[in-house]
C-alpha cells in the first residue's frame, strides 16, 4: 500500500474539513462584535438580540473548528515525521505562538463573553467579543506564517541536514504572508456576510422578525460588498506574487505550456495531459501579462520551460503539479468570487434603495448563496496546496522526502477512513445544529430600553417653576 498517497489524502481531507469552518469564524466574530458595539452605543436591545443570536451560531461553528484543527498537528508527528524533523525549528515557532497566544486569547475571552451577559458592563462585554475577533484573526496570521514558509521559504539556513531559523522577522514578514493573510481574512468576512444575508433572507421571505433580520442584512451587505471587492484586489496581488515566487503554479493554473511574452489568459482550455499540450483553447491575448505585471507585455514562463529549468537546478524529476486540478480549482475560485461580487453589490443596492419589502425573489436566492463562499474557499485552498506539488517546502524539500518512514500504508489507510467517517459525522451534526438554530430564529427581548428624548414642553415648564 502507498503510505505517501494515503498520508496526502488524509491531510487533504482533514484540512478541507477544518477550513470549512475557519472563514466563518474569522468573519462572524467581527460581525458579532460590531453588532454588540452598536448596542453599546445606541442602547437599542435589538442589537443585543442580534449579537446573541449570531453569537450562538458563531459558537457552534467555532467549536467544530477547534475539534477539526487539533488532529492536523498530530499528523505532523505521525505521518510527516521527516518533515517535522527537517523544519521543526522553523515551523514549530509560529504554531507554538498561535496556540499559546492567539488561541488562548480567543478561547478565554469567548468564555467571558458567553458567561458575562448581565454580569459585565456593556463596554467590557463588547470588548470581550472584540478580543475574540482579534484572537481569531491573529490565530489565522500565525498559521499562514507557517504555511507561507512552505510556499516561499525565507529566513533560514540548512545545517546538519535540518532547516534552522536565522531571521525571525524575515519569517513573519514573508512576502507570501503579506498577500495571503489579507486574502484569507477578507474571504472570511465575505463568508460571514453571505451567511448572515442568507439566513436573514430566509426569515424575511417568511415575514419572521422582519425588522431584526432587515438590520442584520443591512450590516452584512455593507461588510460583504466591501470584503468581496477587497478579496479580488488582494487576489490580484497574490497572483502577481505567485508569478514571481512560484511560476510553475501560475503556469499550471493557466495551462500555459510554453513561455509567452506577451502572455495570453485562458478562458477555456482542454488539454492532452499525456502529451502536455492543448487540444482546444480560447485565450485572450496579453491579458495574463496585464494581470501579472499591470502592463500589456511581460514574460510568463510556461510549463515545459520551467520543467527544464527545475531539472537543471534540482536534478531529475517531475516538477509539474496536477495541471487539470490546478487549472479548474483556480477558475472555480475566481468564478465564484465574481458571482459573489455581483450579488454583494446587488445586496447594497437593496439596502440603499430600501427595497426589502419588494424583493421576494432575492430572499429566495440568498439562502442558496451561503454555499458559494465555501466553494470559493475550498477550491482556492486546493489550488494553493496542490499547485505546490511536488514540494512540501518549495524548492527545499519534496513531499516524498517528508513522509514518516516507519508508518505503513495500512496504518495510514485505517486512520484515513476513520478520520473521514468521524469528520463526516461531525460535519453533519454541525450543519444540523447551525440549520436548526438559524431557522429557529432569535429570542427577542420583550421590551427595549427607552432611548432618551428631549421633551421641550416639560423643559419649559421646569424653567418657569
Amino acid at each position: 500500500m502507498d503510505s505517501l498517497l494515503f498520508a496526502r489524502a488524509q491531510f487533504a481531507i482533514t484540512t478541507v474539513y477544518h477550513f470549512f469552518f475557519v472563514p466563518l469564524t474569522l468573519g462572524l466574530s467581527v460581525l458579532v462584535a460590531l453588532m454588540e458595539t452598536i448596542y453599546m452605543r445606541t442602547g437599542r436591545t435589538i442589537y443585543k438580540d442580534m449579537a446573541k443570536f449570531w453569537g450562538k451560531l458563531f459558537i457552534i461553528n467555532f467549536a467544530m473548528g477547534v475539534v477539526t484543527g487539533i488532529v492536523q498537528e498530530f499528523q505532523f508527528g505521525m505521518n510527516w515525521s521527516e518533515y517535522s524533523r527537517f523544519v521543526g525549528d522553523i515551523f514549530g515557532a509560529p504554531l507554538a505562538i498561535e496556540a499559546l497566544l492567539a488561541f488562548f486569547l480567543e478561547s478565554t475571552f469567548l468564555g467571558i463573553w458567553i458567561f458575562g451577559w448581565e454580569r459585565l458592563s456593556k463596554g467590557v462585554h463588547a470588548l470581550a467579543m472584540w478580543m475574540v475577533a482579534i484572537g481569531s484573526n491573529v490565530s489565522a496570521l500565525w498559521i499562514l506564517i507557517a504555511n507561507s514558509f512552505m510556499q516561499e521559504p525565507v529566513g533560514y539556513t540548512i545545517r546538519n541536514g535540518r532547516a534552522e531559523m536565522t531571521d525571525f522577522f524575515a519569517l513573519i514578514l514573508n512576502p507570501n504572508v503579506q498577500v495571503q493573510f489579507p486574502h484569507t481574512v477578507l474571504a472570511g468576512f465575505t463568508t460571514a456576510a453571505f451567511f448572515v444575508m442568507g439566513v436573514s433572507a430566509y426569515h424575511m421571505l417568511r415575514k419572521q422578525n422582519f425588522e431584526f433580520f432587515r438590520r442584520s442584512f443591512q450590516i452584512a451587505a455593507v461588510i460583504g460588498a466591501f470584503a468581496i471587492i477587497m478579496v479580488g484586489l488582494s487576489g490580484h496581488s497574490q497572483a502577481q506574487e505567485m508569478v514571481r515566487s512560484q511560476p510553475m503554479k501560475m503556469a499550471a493554473a493557466e495551462a500555459l505550456w510554453y513561455t509567452e511574452d506577451p502572455a495570453s489568459f485562458s478562458v477555456l482550455t482542454i488539454g492532452d495531459l499525456a502529451q502536455r499540450r492543448d487540444v482546444f483553447a480560447i485565450r485572450i491575448p496579453r491579458l495574463l501579462s496585464l494581470l501579472a505585471y499591470n502592463q500589456l507585455s511581460g514574460e510568463v514562463k510556461g510549463i515545459h520551460d520551467l520543467q527544464a529549468e527545475f531539472v537543471q537546478q534540482y536534478g531529475d524529476g517531475n516538477y509539474i503539479p496536477p495541471v487539470a486540478v490546478t487549472y479548474w480549482t483556480f477558475r472555480i475560485m475566481v468564478g465564484s468570487g465574481m458571482l459573489l461580487g455581483l450579488f454583494g453589490l446587488y445586496a447594497v443596492f437593496i439596502v440603499m434603495a430600501e427595497l426589502f419589502e419588494s424583493r421576494r425573489l432575492a430572499w429566495k436566492v440568498f439562502p442558496y448563496l451561503i454555499a458559494l463562499p465555501y466553494i470559493a474557499n475550498t477550491s482556492g485552498w486546493l489550488m494553493t496546496e496542490l499547485g505546490r506539488v511536488p514540494w512540501a517546502v518549495y524548492g527545499v524539500m519534496k513531499i516524498e522526502d517528508a513522509i514518516s518512514p516507519t508508518v505503513s500504508g495500512g496504518m495510514v489507510l485505517f486512520t484515513l477512513i476513520a478520520f473521514t467517517l468521524i469528520y463526516a459525522s461531525l460535519m453533519v451534526a454541525t450543519i444540523y445544529l447551525l440549520r436548526k438554530y438559524a431557522i429557529a430564529g432569535p429570542t427577542l427581548t420583550e421590551t427595549e430600553e427607552p432611548i432618551p428624548t428631549l421633551d421641550l414642553g416639560a423643559a419649559v415648564q421646569a424653567a418657569q417653576d
